[in-house]
């Protein structure tokens, strides 16, 4: 099956770079900022799940931002929209085949550290799977190059500062979903060393990791998690959110790509 999707998308798109980024739940709006785009919906790819989620649009796009191509999944699979892993995974399976080693995954979540308020980029060094899914024990921390390509970080604390955007750095806490968590649960994600909660992106981590992926992972926080604040919980504010912090997310995005080498790899 993956063969099959694999020729469609070639065919459809046109792409030969080594690039892709899987955006999060209302960071679309990135490709309109990519030249000579090819557009090809989920809907046109036989055997292809569809995106459920309010914000992810579903659909692969590949473009170019100045000479560099770029393959872009505008919608991701969630585990809680009754997705296996398998699924879930697949858009990282098809960018392996076409040819893509630098992986960057986004993904809007919510902040469990007061002094990161909604609105901050975080770039993600390390992740825990609180999904509890294997076992009863407490999550343990992967932060290892494998997962969170050094280099890649190194290239993005570089861009923000160059652009002059605040740029976080902490851990990622991935939960089922899709309720939000109490704030019993944040207290716990805390004093494990979280910094961040959200439904995706570590099935996409370890997928892309087993492949052998440069991995970066760039989180909007688009709300304070449950127990921070008193604040009620919406989706509606994470897109809001989202949105009002495109053009930072945009420019930060755009500045990493130009950073990478022509060449299959990035830069040193």
């Amino acid at each position: 099956m993956i063969e099959k999707i694999v020729d469609i998308v070639r065919s459809g798109l046109s792409f030969n770079g080594c690039d892709a980024i899987i955006l999060g739940s209302g960071l679309g709006t990135f490709t309109k900022y990519l030249k000579k785009k090819s557009i090809l919906p989920y809907s046109k790819i036989p055997d292809f799940p569809q995106s459920t989620v309010s914000g992810h649009h579903g659909e692969l796009i590949s473009g170019y931002h100045g000479e560099r191509q770029v393959v872009v999944a505008k919608g991701r699979f969630h585990y809680y929209e009754g997705y296996d892993i398998s699924t879930v995974v697949l858009p990282v399976q098809i960018f392996n085949a076409l040819g893509v080693r630098n992986l960057i995954i986004t993904n809007s979540s919510g902040s469990i550290t007061r002094s990161n308020p909604p609105g901050t980029l975080m770039a993600v060094k390390g992740h825990f799977d609180c999904t509890f899914r294997n076992g009863p024990d407490d999550p343990e921390l992967r932060s290892n190059e494998r997962y969170h390509d050094p280099s890649m970080l190194s290239i993005a604390k570089k861009v923000a500062k160059k652009i002059k955007i605040n740029l976080a750095q902490g851990n990622y806490c991935w939960t089922l979903g899709p309720s939000y968590e109490t704030a019993a649960e944040i207290d716990y994600f805390r004093q494990l060393g979280g910094n961040a909660v959200g439904m995706s992106t570590v099935p996409e981590v370890q997928e892309g990791a087993k492949l052998g992926m440069h991995i970066l992972v760039l989180s909007v926080l688009t709300n304070y998690a449950s127990g921070i604040t008193m604040s009620e919980l919406t989706h509606d504010e994470v897109l809001e959110t989202a949105n009002k912090t495109g053009k930072d997310f945009i420019s930060l995005l755009l500045g990493i790509i130009a950073q990478l080498k022509p060449e299959n790899g990035i830069k040193s």
